[in-house]
This record gives structure tokens, sequence and C-alpha cells, in this order.
């Protein structure tokens, strides 16, 4: 398969990168100074501060799918680069005719809209006592801003023709490889308070070929 790996030298992108060309994938990967990557990837250097359409478009033209690890680098700080960007790489692949795209989120963002449905429930279906009541509303006061503009990403997703999945994990960690952890579709994991970068790339690839996964926000954790 042809993957695009958006933000490939990122905390999770590094991974999607390294599995993604053990399982023996042909991988492009985006980044804004794409280096220290397995021989054999081709690199396309894109900035997504100022994205680049041209890059975009080059980077996602012949892709099968794109698999997009792109976040802040500070969630205080770098506030709208992930909106910015993932619009621009909805425009690249509508442009070239690419459908198939797995983006990672947060599980603090809060409850996925249902369709016909006029207001949103108060929590995450998933959250049990604690999440609801105290470590959601940490999580949404010191990081507000950055989940505010990845309701915005999973909006631009939502909006546009593509066939969208969105991975939403809690807390991350660099621990290794389990390829063992927990989904819930449109909800988060219940109990679920950490999981792996790794792990979530594992579970992002695996998605990718998963037709039931498209259109759908999918919570994962150990």
């Amino acid at each position: 398969m042809r993957l695009t790996v958006i933000a490939a030298t990122g905390g999770i992108g590094r991974h999607l990168v390294e599995q993604a060309v053990a399982e023996g994938h042909e991988v492009t990967a985006v980044a804004r100074r794409p280096r220290h990557l397995p021989p054999g990837v081709r690199t396309v250097a894109v900035d997504f501060d100022r994205p680049d359409s041209g890059a975009l478009r080059d980077a996602v033209r012949g892709a099968d799918a794109v698999v997009s690890g792109l976040g802040p680098r500070d969630p205080r700080k770098d506030v709208g680069v992930t909106s910015r960007g993932t619009q621009a790489i909805v425009d690249a692949m509508e442009a070239e005719g690419v459908r198939r795209i797995v983006v990672v989120s947060a599980a603090p963002v809060g409850p996925v809209p249902v369709p016909g449905q006029r207001e949103l429930p108060r929590h995450d279906p998933g959250d049990g006592f604690f999440m609801r009541h105290l470590g959601a509303r940490i999580a949404r006061t010191l990081f507000r801003a950055h989940y505010a503009d990845l309701a915005v990403t999973e909006q631009i997703l939502r909006d546009s023709s593509l066939a969208w999945t969105v991975c939403r994990p809690p807390k991350l960690t660099d621990k290794a490889l389990t390829g063992r952890y927990r989904t819930a579709m449109n909800r988060n994991v219940r109990g679920g308070f950490s999981v792996s970068r790794a792990d979530v790339a594992h579970h992002m690839l695996r998605m990718v070929g998963q037709p039931d996964t498209i259109r759908q926000v999918v919570g994962v954790a150990h």
C-alpha cells in the first residue's frame, strides 16, 4: 500500500513511518525537516505553520491513504496548526482524488456529534465518574485552545468529501509497542487513562483498511 505519513518525525509520526515500512508499505514522509527516517522512505518538506499546497499535492499524489500525526509542538503556544494543516491536507487530497485519511485527535475533545441530535450531551458516554467530573475538566482547562482547535479539525473532516477516521487517544506515553489496546466507536474507552504513541500508530495503521471506521471517531486506550 502507498501511504503518506503527515508529521512523520513527530511523536506518533515516527512510529507510523517505522511500522509502515516494517509492514512493507511504500511510504512518503511529510515533515518540516524530514530527516533520520528509514532507508527507502520518500520525503517531502512542509512547514504546517504555512503549508505549501503544491508540496502537499505532490506528497499525497497517488497515495492509497494518508495517515496524520499532526499536532502542535507546544499545545499552549502553537494553537491553530492542526486545523490549518488539516485543511491544507484535505484540499490537497481532494485536488488529487485521494480519499482515505486517518488522523489523530484527543479523548478530551468532547462528545461526538450524532446526526439528527440537536444538542450534544454534557459528557462523552465513554467517560467514567473521574473523567467526567475531574480528569477531562483539568485537561480542558490546561489546554482549552488546543482542544478547541482539534474540534475544528474534526469538523473540517466532517465537512469534506473524504473517507476519514479520527483516532482519539487519552494521555500519550513513550512505552513500547504492544499491539494490545481497547477501542470504542464514537466514544472514549471506559477507564482508559493512557496509551503509548507506538500503539496509537499501530491502531491508526490498522484502521486504514477497516471500512467500518470510515467517517467515525474511534477511542483507543490501554
